[in-house]
């Protein structure tokens, strides 16, 4: 009996030690990602394209924020061609990004409007 237990202890330790022995790999953080630029840019696309659909935004304000997202798109691509992306590069593009935003509440509510889609701003009523 004491020799079946020893047998069933030999048999689990060579079929557990290697189990045991694989480390855990943990991916490291990749020096290139920013999905927090990515997550903050299609948010910001979202907002050009909820005022253009509301008529907050009209076509030349629209097309101006699209030029300013493609901006910082570029700012993203120039900082990971080289492989990382720094602390001053993330700053860079933190800081475009807030210009963007402010740039976006800005036109969204200016009062310009293009309700009827047709390319022009909407002129205010007159009151009588």
């Amino acid at each position: 009996m004491k020799r079946t237990y020893s047998l069933l202890a030999a048999v689990l330790a060579a079929f557990a030690l290697p189990v045991l022995a694989q480390s855990v790999v943990v991916p490291a953080k990749d020096p290139v990602a920013t999905p927090g630029v990515d997550k903050r840019q299609a948010s910001q696309q979202q907002r050009i394209d909820q005022g253009v659909k509301s008529g907050e935004l009209t076509a030349k304000e629209a097309a101006r924020l699209e030029k300013g997202q493609e901006r910082v798109q570029k700012m993203e691509d120039k900082a990971k061609a080289d492989g990382v992306v720094t602390k001053q590069e993330r700053a860079r593009l933190q800081q475009a990004e807030n210009v963007q935003s402010r740039q976006i509440a800005k036109e969204r509510y200016d009062r310009q409007r293009d309700r009827n889609h047709d390319g022009r701003k909407d002129r205010p009523a007159r009151n009588k």
